[in-house]
């Protein structure tokens, strides 16, 4: 199939990309001028996703394409970011899509957003709200944690700091997803009937795994003894209530109190299916073979560091 893509240049976006020249498929991606992405395989055209004309002049080009994939985000998930990118942004692509009669929207956006409470979780659920009613056939995947996501401690543990976690440690625990596996199940879409029509959480293979489980297993890996911070909840809580309060006097303030409740929200909440009273590891369901841990001792073994970019725990 010939497919537009947008969201090229993030990790799981390059994954997917990839997923899907390796099925055979034709992939347009549109990028900013100044992406440096070079994905062979790919044709790449350069734009402004914030710019409706760019979309349809640079992006689409009056060609057309059997489906739009995106795998595009806010990087930070500041309110003015996540309203520009997640929903605006998108809004412009939905209408260039609809004016080039694609059929088929795969849309890229994240479990937590089953319980909203930050700005970019809500500017997500607006553009799935207007994808669904759009009449497009419509594929919605919400992946769980990103292996990335979870990856900044190790860099602490090797400078000989503490793992940190908040409270015991169990308070949260989400299935990780790698970006390899998210983006096959992100191609799949376009073949797989069942998955058409469809709102998709996806987690990678199990157990659910806690923050003190992901330290735990660290340390071991790095042939330490185990030292784990525990920090409380009600800190970070006092932190988000204190920044907010000044930030209303000074604005970048205002931006830290946004980071802070971020912070906040994934560490008291996990990355598994919310059945309404509860989060349900058993309900969240699996794809793949990468495991976290796998992806641990890769790291450890090349010395390296996670590309992490503004998408992270810690």
């Amino acid at each position: 199939m010939r497919v537009f893509m947008i969201g090229a240049s993030g990790t799981a976006g390059r994954a997917t990309a990839q997923a899907l020249i390796d099925a055979g498929h034709d992939v347009v991606c549109f990028l900013r001028p100044s992406s440096t992405l070079n994905l062979p395989g790919a044709t790449r055209r350069n734009g402004d996703v914030n710019d409706l004309g760019s979309l349809q002049n640079d992006g689409f080009c009056g060609e057309i394409f059997d489906a739009v994939v995106s795998c595009l985000a806010s990087r930070s998930g500041t309110p003015t970011d996540a309203w520009q990118i997640d929903h605006k942004a998108h809004m412009n692509v939905l209408e260039a899509a609809k004016n080039s009669k694609i059929q088929h929207f795969i849309l890229m956006s994240a479990i937590c957003v089953q319980k909203p409470k930050l700005a970019f979780q809500h500017a997500k659920l607006a553009f799935e709200t207007a994808l669904i009613a759009s009449g497009l056939t419509y594929s919605i995947v919400r992946p769980t944690a990103l292996f990335k996501s979870l990856s900044g401690q190790l860099d602490r543990l090797r400078a000989g700091k503490p793992f940190l976690v908040f409270g015991d440690g169990a308070l949260t625990a989400c299935k990780p997803i790698s970006d390899a596996d998210l983006g096959r199940f992100m191609a799949e879409c376009l073949t797989d009937k069942t998955r058409h029509h469809r709102i998709l959480p996806i987690g990678g293979p199990g157990p659910a795994i806690t923050p003190r489980d992901q330290a735990n297993a660290l340390f071991e890996m790095l042939g330490q003894e185990p030292r784990i911070r525990h920090v409380p909840v009600a800190v970070m809580g006092a932190i988000v209530t204190g920044l907010s309060f000044v930030g209303r006097a000074f604005p970048n303030l205002a931006a830290k109190a946004d980071f802070a409740r971020i912070g906040h929200y994934y560490a008291t909440e996990s990355m598994l299916v919310w059945d309404g009273t509860r989060y349900d590891a058993d309900a969240t369901p699996e794809t793949g073979r990468d495991t976290l841990f796998d992806y641990y001792r890769t790291l450890i073994e090349q010395d390296a560091s996670a590309e992490r970019g503004d998408h992270s725990v810690f």
